[in-house]
C-alpha cells in the first residue's frame, strides 16, 4: 500500500492510499513488455481497507484499488492496511504492511527568508527561499507587492530576483501546494527585499595616469558604501598589448602595486568590488599611458635679458606630465641649496642680482622609492649692471651680424684694470674667444655656430655686461642697437641686405610677431622709448627676413 502525498498530510488535504497487489503488477508488466496476446488479468480483483484492523467507514471514497480521503481531518490519523480477494474464489492476498497515516491541525505556514539578508544592491540577485516542513513534494508560488496573483511557479524552493532597479525591492510572499486537487498551505509572512542602488567604484593612480617606464604605479579601487566593507576586488585590464588585452586579475586589496611599469602596462584599467553574492557597478575606466622616458624642460618669463633689479621666472617642466612633481635646480652645473627648490617648478628671482648669471638646468622627481627625470635643456640668464664698469664693445656695433663677415669684440675698463677676457656661451658650451689678444677678441669669418651671449670676465670670475649675437645666413638682417635702450632715448631700426651692405628702401617691421610698420624707407624710429617698446623685433623685404633680435628698455639712472 502506497500513501500520496507522503505523511504527515494537513487538515482538508486530499490523501489517496492505492493497494497494488504484486503477483498482479508483475503480470501486467511482463505482459506489456511481451507484447503478449492477453489483454487483461483472468480474475477480477475486490479490495478492502482496514483502519486500525476495522473495516473502513463509509465517508472514504473507494473506487478499485483506490482509498480516497476528502477533505481530512486530524480524526482520519490511523493505522492502514489493505488486502484483494478474487471474485467468484476462496482466494485472497496477503494483507499489506501497515502505513501510519499522520495529520496535522492547522495549515502549514512556510518560512520565506532571502540571501543576502541584508540590503540588496541594484544589478544583482537575491535568492528567496520558502522553507517547508517537510520539504518535498511541494510546488512553490511566489507573490510580489505590486500585485496579487500568482507570478511565479517553481518546483523547487528557491526564487532568484533580478534586481535591476530600487522597483525590484518591496514585500515578497510565498505558500506551497502540493496534491490533485492542488492543496495550498497558508501564505508566508511577508518578507521586505530592501534595494539600494549599487555603490560605484572609483579608481585613482598614482602618481599619475601618464607615467615613465620602471616607475612604481599604485592603482586603488574605493568603493563608497555605508554597510560593511568586506570587499574582494576585480580588476579587468583592456590593454594596447595582446598579453592584457581583456585580461581579468583576481586581487583581494584594495591597492595594485606595479614596481616597474613597461609599455605592457598601459592600457584601460576598471575595478569592481564584491561581497559575499553581490558585487558594485563596475568604474569608469582610467587610462594608464606609459611613456618611454621622463625629460624636464626649463622656459624662462619674461625674458633671459635683465638689468640688476628685475624680477624673472625660471619654470620647470616635465613633457607630458604634471602630477606629483618636485624639482631640483643647477646653475653652472651646481646644485643649488634646498631652499632654492621651486615649489610647483617655479624658481623666482625677485630682485635678480649680477650673481645671479648664469646657465640654469633642472630636473624633476616623485614617488617612492624616488623617480628622476633627465636634466633639462640649458637655460642662459644674463643680468648686466646698470652703470657697468666695465664694457664689451663690438665692431660693427650691432647683435645681428652676416655670416663670412669679421667681429671684433673688447672688454673696456674705466679703471684702467687689466685681466678682462671675452667669453661666451653657445649652443655647445662655455668657452674663451679662439683667437684673442689682450681683452680684444677678434673673429675673421663668422659662421652660424658663433651665435650666442658674449660677455667680460675678470681673473676672479666676474662677468659683465653679457651681450647677444646673432649670425645669420641669409640675405637680411635688422640693425639695432647691440645694448639695451635707456628709457626716453630714441630706438632707430633698419634693414640692412648682404649684397649691397647697404640700408633696404621697402621694409615691414614686426614686434613680437605682429606688423608695427610696413613699406617704410628704410628705417623705423621710435623717438621715445618706454619699457613697454620691449619685445622681439625682426624686419622683412622682398629678398628676405631677418632674424629675432631682442631688444631691452632699461630705465634711465641720474
Amino acid at each position: 500500500m502506497t500513501v500520496t502525498p507522503d505523511s504527515p498530510a494537513f487538515n482538508g488535504e486530499t490523501v489517496s492510499m492505492t493497494c497494488e497487489i504484486e503477483s498482479y503488477s508483475n503480470w501486467k508488466l511482463r505482459n506489456s513488455l511481451t507484447n503478449d496476446w492477453r489483454n487483461d488479468w483472468p480474475y477480477k480483483w475486490r479490495y478492502e481497507w482496514y483502519k486500525s484492523s476495522i473495516e473502513v467507514s463509509e465517508r472514504y471514497t473507494l473506487n478499485g484499488n483506490t482509498l480516497t480521503i476528502e477533505q481530512s481531518k486530524t480524526t482520519d490519523a490511523g493505522q492502514f492496511t489493505c488486502k484483494g480477494h478474487i471474485d467468484g474464489r476462496s482466494v485472497s492476498s496477503q494483507t499489506s504492511s501497515a502505513v501510519y497515516l499522520s495529520m496535522k491541525g492547522l495549515k502549514p505556514k512556510p518560512e520565506l527568508t532571502s540571501d543576502p539578508a541584508g540590503a540588496a544592491l541594484t544589478g544583482n540577485t537575491v535568492t528567496l527561499t520558502c522553507r517547508m516542513d517537510p520539504s518535498t513534494g511541494w510546488d512553490f508560488y511566489w507573490y510580489k507587492h505590486t500585485n496579487n496573483y500568482e507570478t511565479k511557479k517553481t518546483e523547487t524552493n528557491s526564487y532568484r530576483v533580478k534586481i535591476d532597479s530600487v522597483s525590484d525591492g518591496g514585500q515578497y510572499w510565498c505558500r506551497a501546494g502540493r496534491g490533485n486537487p492542488v492543496y495550498y498551505t497558508q501564505y508566508s509572512d511577508a518578507l521586505w527585499v530592501n534595494v539600494t542602488v549599487s555603490p560605484k567604484a572609483v579608481v585613482t593612480v598614482r602618481p599619475d595616469e601618464r607615467v615613465f617606464r620602471e616607475e612604481t604605479v599604485t592603482l586603488r579601487c574605493d568603493i563608497k558604501w555605508g554597510g560593511d566593507t568586506e570587499w574582494t576586488y576585480r580588476w579587468e585590464i583592456e590593454g594596447t598589448n595582446d598579453q592584457h588585452k581583456n585580461s581579468v586579475s583576481q586581487i583581494s586589496t584594495q591597492e595594485w602595486n606595479i614596481s616597474s611599469v613597461d609599455h605592457i602596462h598601459s592600457g584601460k584599467y576598471t575595478c569592481t568590488g564584491q561581497k559575499k553574492t553581490q558585487c558594485s557597478q563596475r568604474s569608469d575606466a582610467v587610462t594608464l599611458n606609459v611613456l618611454a622616458e621622463a625629460q624636464a624642460a626649463v622656459r624662462v618669463s619674461p625674458q633671459p635679458w635683465l638689468t640688476e633689479g628685475d624680477s624673472v621666472t625660471l619654470i620647470c617642466e616635465v613633457t607630458g606630465s604634471s602630477t606629483g612633481w618636485t624639482f631640483s635646480w643647477f646653475r653652472d652645473d651646481d646644485h643649488l641649496s634646498d631652499s632654492s627648490r621651486g615649489a610647483g617648478g617655479s624658481y623666482t628671482l625677485s630682485p635678480a642680482a649680477l650673481q645671479h648669471t648664469g646657465v640654469y638646468t633642472c630636473r624633476a622627481e616623485r614617488g617612492r622609492p624616488a623617480y628622476y627625470t633627465n636634466y633639462s635643456n640649458t637655460q642662459p640668464l644674463w643680468i648686466t649692471c646698470v652703470s657697468p664698469s666695465v664694457s664689451l664693445v663690438v665692431s660693427p656695433s650691432r647683435s645681428q651680424h652676416f655670416s663670412s663677415d669679421s667681429l671684433s669684440l673688447s672688454c673696456e675698463d674705466q679703471s684702467n684694470s687689466a685681466g678682462w677676457t671675452v667669453r661666451r656661451y653657445t649652443d655647445r658650451n662655455t668657452e674663451d674667444c679662439s683667437k684673442q689678444t689682450g681683452s680684444t677678441c677678434r673673429i675673421v669669418s663668422l659662421s652660424t655656430s658663433d651665435t650666442g651671449v658674449y660677455w667680460c670676465q675678470s681673473e676672479s670670475g666676474e662677468k659683465r655686461h653679457p651681450l647677444n649675437i646673432t649670425v645669420h645666413d641669409g640675405d637680411v638682417i635688422l640693425v639695432s642697437s647691440v645694448d639695451p635702450v635707456i628709457e626716453g632715448d630714441t630706438l632707430t631700426l633698419h634693414c640692412l641686405h648682404r649684397s649691397t651692405n647697404s640700408p633696404i628702401l621697402r621694409v615691414d617691421f614686426y614686434k613680437d610677431g605682429s606688423l608695427i610698420q610696413n613699406q617704410t624707407t628704410g628705417e623705423m624710429k621710435i623717438t621715445t622709448v618706454s619699457k613697454s617698446h620691449e619685445g622681439f623685433y625682426y624686419c622683412k623685404t622682398e629678398r628676405g627676413q631677418s632674424l629675432h633680435s631682442w631688444i631691452s628698455v632699461r630705465v634711465s639712472v641720474s
